[in-house]
């Protein structure tokens, strides 16, 4: 039972994080919204010591202004795709508080799930924001070649999947009784 209790706790602590992540990501792309508004109808009306912000960014921080609206446009999708894996990691725990226990055929299920979509959403961001950075150079040669990230969320996404399965067993296992379900290897 220690190590169901550890699990629990480590449930309550993903809950809270997605959920805390997922409104910084809300923020994030509000944040990323604005910024692109603003700095097409404001940029060049605010000025710092005589120099608009648009020529500072352009001065001090050698970046292009399409750079600049790319760079902003990739933040909101990401922050975007990021908000909604978050909200179905925050389901996935709230659902597995409910039950107890990890080892459901609906957890499994929703891990499954969960696995799944921490592959294709980041990758499906990557090729949206890889597409329309594309489209973006062919107009704009100036604009400089952004990172979108590494391949990180296909691991931790198989990772998912795995553990899933392994949470299936576990709830098979309970249903048809451990002792019945064990192959005779396993039977001491």
């Amino acid at each position: 039972m220690k190590t169901l209790n550890t699990i629990q706790t480590l449930s309550k602590i993903g809950k809270i994080i997605s959920k805390v992540i997922r409104i910084l990501c809300i923020v994030g792309f509000c944040l990323c919204v604005v910024g692109i508004a603003s700095f097409a109808f404001v940029g060049d009306g605010i000025q710092v010591g005589g120099v608009t912000v648009r020529g500072l960014v352009e001065k001090e921080a050698d970046i292009t202004v399409p750079t600049v609206y790319a760079a902003m446009a990739t933040g909101a999708v990401f922050c975007a795709a990021e908000a909604v894996l978050c909200a179905f990691a925050e389901r996935y725990f709230k659902n597995e508080l409910a039950d107890g226990v990890p080892f459901t055929l609906r957890g499994s299920k929703e891990l499954t799930r969960l696995g799944v979509l921490t592959i294709v959403i980041p990758l499906c961001a990557t090729v949206v924001c890889s597409i329309g950075g594309a489209i973006a150079a062919h107009f704009y040669p100036e604009l400089k070649e952004l990172d979108y990230g590494s391949g990180a969320s296909v691991g931790l996404g198989v990772m998912m999947i795995v553990t899933a399965l392994i949470c299936r067993h576990g709830a098979e296992l309970t249903e048809a009784g451990a002792e019945n379900a064990l192959p005779t290897a396993y039977r001491e």
